[in-house]
């Protein structure tokens, strides 16, 4: 009775829990909210000045004693209380918005493959004490797999690669479960690492993690383009301590990006070569999914296509599938809740 009480007026949401953006599905409404998982704390008096896209501002530009920082690393909790307080934020955020005046939602959150069953309880313990009334746990290839519209709970293997900014995921997927999984922590992030140590050791050229992201997005590529694309890089210079400017190519960014690459190749290979005779058959027909942020790097399908000889296929809109797979969860917890991670201690009393 009282469940259903609450089911009346406050709004279950679905949440992607990122290394770099956080995005909140609500029930009946869609994605509402997407932004950074960066938190600026004052480290004097241990207040939480700003979180999201306010604190994403700051990172790189405070005073010593104010730290903008990621509470997640690699896809999982690195300070539990500061991730409390953001999922509070962003479940306070979504009933403002909403106008619903019960803040106690029933919450799905995407979290990596890999994670072990402390990282798991962590997550379900942060969102309980930001306010969820019940929390349940859903692995991200299998969200970011929903999310793309495929046929999960089918008798049909399907496989999905999820590049997000902390994890690569890498699953196979058939009747409602995860066939072959493999999590590995080389994404977006280590990418940016690779463009900041190219500079280093190329052009004697120190430069910031907002600096690499932007020449990835502008000229970051896994296979030679059609057209050159040429980016600035401004930083300090490390010989002489001034503010220098360089031109970089895209063959210099493809260089840079190379290593991280050829890593999550070889390990979409080392799936392939462990997938049922059956499954690899239905593979063959439907592909590969392509999902997450890095999905969006040029050139990157035709990189793995190359390798592995399957038909690659971006996913629609793929910085929102894992949201978006959580949301359709959401909408329909009793008929999709064996694609949950079973926990024993995902519910709280009533």
């Amino acid at each position: 009775m009282l469940d259903r009480f609450y089911q009346q007026f406050s709004k279950d949401i679905g949440i992607d829990l990122g290394t770099a953006n956080t995005l909140v599905y609500v029930k009946n409404k869609g994605i509402v909210i997407n932004e950074p998982s960066v938190v600026a704390v004052n480290q004097r008096t241990k207040q939480i000045l700003a979180i999201g896209t306010e604190a994403q501002r700051m990172v790189g530009r405070t005073p010593p004693h104010i730290v903008a920082t990621r509470p997640l690393v690699d896809g999982v909790i690195s300070d539990f209380e500061i991730t409390e307080q953001m999922l509070r934020y962003f479940i306070d955020k979504v009933h403002n918005q909403t106008y619903s005046f019960l803040r106690r939602p029933r919450v799905v959150i995407g979290i990596p493959s890999g994670v072990t069953e402390v990282e798991k309880r962590a997550v379900v313990d942060a969102a309980i004490n930001a306010g969820a009334r019940q929390a349940f746990l859903i692995e991200e290839p299998m969200a970011a797999a929903i999310g793309s519209r495929l046929p999960v709970q089918d008798a049909s293997g399907s496989m999905i690669v999820d590049i997000g900014g902390g994890t690569a995921e890498i699953a196979v997927i058939s009747l409602g479960g995860i066939v072959i999984s493999k999590s590995i922590r080389i994404a977006g992030d280590e990418m940016n690492g690779n463009i900041i140590q190219f500079a280093r050791e190329n052009f004697n050229l120190l430069i910031g993690e907002r600096t690499a992201e932007d020449i990835k997005i502008r000229i970051g590529s896994g296979f030679a383009l059609e057209r050159p694309l040429t980016a600035p890089v401004r930083g300090r210079d490390l010989v002489t301590g001034l503010p220098k400017e360089v031109i970089m190519t895209d063959a210099q960014a493809r260089e840079a990006l190379m290593h991280s690459l050829k890593i999550i190749v070889n390990n979409i290979k080392a799936v392939i070569e462990e997938i049922p005779p059956e499954i690899i058959a239905d593979i063959m027909h439907r592909g590969i999914i392509l999902a997450g942020g890095g999905a969006l790097l040029r050139g990157l399908d035709k990189l793995i296509h190359e390798a592995t000889a399957m038909p690659i296929t971006i996913a629609e809109d793929p910085l929102t599938c894992v949201a978006r797979g959580a949301g359709v969860v959401v909408e329909d917890l009793e008929s999709l809740k064996e694609v949950l991670v079973p926990l024993d201690f995902g519910r709280i009393p009533r």
